[in-house]
C-alpha cells in the first residue's frame, strides 16, 4: 500500500551528498518538521483525550482535493482494544507480538493510543493522497505537543487478512465503502532515535 506523506521543507542549499535534515532554531514550524521521528516505543502514560481530539481535528484540517474530505477518522485508546487485537494478530504477525522484548505491551509499538483513518477507493488514487496528507499533519501536530507517533500499515494489512481480526475493523463503525488505510501509533516517547539521512540530491530546479 503506497500512501503519500508529503512535508515542506526549506533549506539554504542543496548538496548531492546525503545529508541529515536539521532545524536552526529560527523557525519554529521547520524546526519541528526537522525534528520528528517514528518512535516505536512509548511509556505507558495515557494521552489525554482533549490532545487525542485536537490530533484528529489538525489531521482533518490537512489539505484535500476538492475539499471533499474523502477520510474517516477513528480514535483509539481503549487498552482492552489493543490487547484483543494484539492477542489475535500474535501468530499470524510474529514480528508484531513482540518476542523476546521484555517491554512489550501491544502490537501498534506499544503505543498508548492510535488513530486509524480509512477512505474509499477511487481511480485517480487522490483519495490516499488526502489520507497520507492528514497522517503528517497529525503527526507534526503530535511532535510538537511533545507526543511520539508511528505510521503503521502491517497491522492494517493483518487486520484486513485474518477473519478473527474482523470484529476489530467492525469496531470502527466504517461507512460503506470506507477500507482502513493505516493506522497511527500515538503516545509519550520513551526513546529519541536520531534522525535517518536524506538524499537532497533528489531536489532539483527546473531550467
Amino acid at each position: 500500500m503506497t500512501i503519500a506523506l508529503l512535508g515542506l521543507v526549506a533549506a539554504g542549499c542543496c548538496q548531492n551528498a546525503p545529508q541529515t535534515p536539521a532545524g536552526d532554531g529560527s523557525n519554529p514550524v521547520i524546526d519541528n518538521i526537522m525534528a520528528r521521528r517514528s518512535i516505536r516505543q512509548y511509556t505507558e502514560q495515557a494521552v489525554p483525550r482533549e490532545i487525542l481530539q485536537k490530533l484528529a481535528e489538525c489531521g482533518v484540517n490537512a489539505p484535500n482535493a476538492m475539499n471533499r474530505q474523502t477520510w474517516e477518522v477513528r480514535i483509539i485508546d481503549n487498552q482492552e482494544y489493543f490487547d484483543g487485537l494484539t492477542a489475535v494478530l500474535k501468530d499470524a504477525a510474529p514480528f508484531l507480538s513482540g518476542e523476546g522484548d521484555p517491554n512489550f505491551r501491544n502490537c501498534l509499538r506499544n503505543a498508548t493510543a492510535a488513530i486509524a483513518v480509512a477512505c474509499p477507493d477511487d481511480e485517480s488514487g487522490m483519495n490516499l493522497i488526502n489520507v497520507g496528507l492528514l497522517c503528517e499533519n497529525v503527526c507534526l501536530a503530535a511532535k510538537s505537543l511533545g507526543l511520539g507517533s508511528v505510521i503503521m500499515a502491517g497491522p492494517v494489512r493483518f487486520m484486513e487478512s485474518i477473519p478473527e481480526a474482523r470484529p476489530f475493523i467492525d469496531r470502527l463503525n466504517l461507512s460503506e465503502g470506507y477500507k482502513l488505510r493505516i493506522i497511527i501509533g500515538l503516545g509519550y516517547p520513551a526513546e529519541e532515535p536520531d534522525a535517518r539521512p536524506r538524499d537532497l540530491g533528489k531536489i532539483q530546479f527546473v531550467e
